[in-house]
């Protein structure tokens, strides 16, 4: 099943992430490290929040919720098990210098290494 899920979310998982970096203040934030990706799929805040960027946040994995939502329907799939996978993909996505969440919930920076991530991501 998380094959399965996986594939679909390489071809179609990628349309909020991909609409999201539209936003200057969604791209400056994961430039400056103020947001990564979360194991479970959707953007975390890292450090402080600051109203703007819970507002840019909570827009963003409202987004991702109904993507996953509906992929999860299309796949037999729970929305949970869904964004698990979305998230082991947004997170080998990353590129160096950009957050994401490991395995052990700790906020690590990407390097030119593979990031850290869930035993079960294909």
């Amino acid at each position: 099943m998380m094959v399965l899920i996986a594939g679909a979310t390489v071809l179609t998982g990628m349309a909020t992430p991909a609409m999201a970096q539209r936003d200057p203040a969604y791209a400056a934030a994961r430039a400056n490290g103020s947001v990564g990706e979360q194991i479970d799929g959707y953007l975390g805040i890292v450090g402080q929040p600051t109203p703007a960027l819970q507002t840019l946040v909570n827009d963003i994995n409202i987004q991702r919720r109904a993507v996953y939502t509906r992929k999860a329907q299309e796949n037999n799939a729970t929305v949970e098990q869904y964004a698990t996978t979305a998230g082991c993909q947004a997170i080998a996505r990353t590129v160096p210098g950009e957050k994401y969440q490991a395995p052990d919930g700790s906020w690590q920076t990407r390097t030119s290494a593979p990031p850290a991530r869930l035993p079960i991501c294909p």
